[in-house]
């Protein structure tokens, strides 16, 4: 019998069309297997401003991408080289495996991916803090409660060893951004956006993928339809995050 997460990954297949599926490359020697386009490289067009909605002070997180993905990556990827692989990200990388995702995943949810990649760039310094590396791949700070120790857990599931602050933290990894850490960051964010009866079935699929890793509270359900609902829920205190994402958004749509 499947489990709960096996059935849920199982039916976020059905997120994204078969047009676009991802065929398989591997990553460099030693990293697990992830999904890439099968093309060398495709760079993904830059969308005229004029057809981009205006990113208000307080936007929505349902909706259109209200930035492009050549924008993301162009802001992404000289911010992130800081870090060098194997850990850190190439501007390929970016492109093809993470903002890629975002788009692909966010498009199909009816989410503005272009604002959880700016929350994803907020919450990770752009791609340069340890949980934001491989084999973390977490982005957004999920399940990274501040608990800490020096000392090896027994049980290190659920555990990582900070190297940039010498400690054990507890906190999710993430085999993949295109397969796991992406759904998972777009569906902890419609969990806040929607109830479950405001969500359409391919939206509870990724929710109830998203929760599977991490649970949320019933009252914070539906309770950030915009990004300022975030204040104070998804970060503590939190009294400016959702305006602190905003301003970064509006900095990566400059350039």
């Amino acid at each position: 019998m499947r489990s709960r997460r096996q059935f849920v990954r199982l039916s976020l297949t059905a997120l994204i069309p078969s047009a676009r599926a991802l065929a398989v490359r591997p990553e460099p020697a030693g990293r697990p297997r992830v999904a890439l386009q099968s093309a060398p490289r495709v760079w993904l067009p830059l969308a005229r401003t004029s057809e981009l909605p205006p990113l208000l002070d307080d936007p929505s997180l349902l909706g259109p991408a209200t930035g492009t993905a050549a924008q993301a990556s162009a802001w992404l990827a000289p911010r992130a080289a800081v870090v060098p692989p194997p850990e850190g990200y190439t501007a390929y990388d970016i492109a093809e495996n993470i903002v890629r995702a975002y788009q692909l995943h966010g498009e199909a949810a009816g989410l503005d991916w272009f604002l959880a990649i700016a929350q994803m760039a907020h919450e990770t310094g752009s791609l340069t803090n340890f949980w934001s590396w491989r084999p973390q791949r977490n982005p957004a700070g999920i399940g990274v409660t501040g608990a800490w120790r020096t000392d090896q857990p027994a049980d290190t599931a659920g555990w990582a060893y900070n190297t940039q602050r010498q400690r054990w933290e507890a906190g999710i990894s993430f085999p993949t951004w295109e397969s796991h850490a992406v759904p998972a960051h777009l569906g902890r964010l419609l969990a806040y956006a929607l109830r479950d009866d405001q969500a359409s079935d391919g939206q509870r699929q990724m929710i109830a993928y998203a929760l599977s890793y991490r649970s949320l509270l019933s009252e914070y359900r539906g309770s950030a339809p915009t990004i300022t609902g975030l204040n104070g829920r998804w970060a503590w205190p939190g009294d400016n995050y959702g305006q602190s994402i905003v301003a970064l958004a509006r900095q990566m749509l400059q350039g």
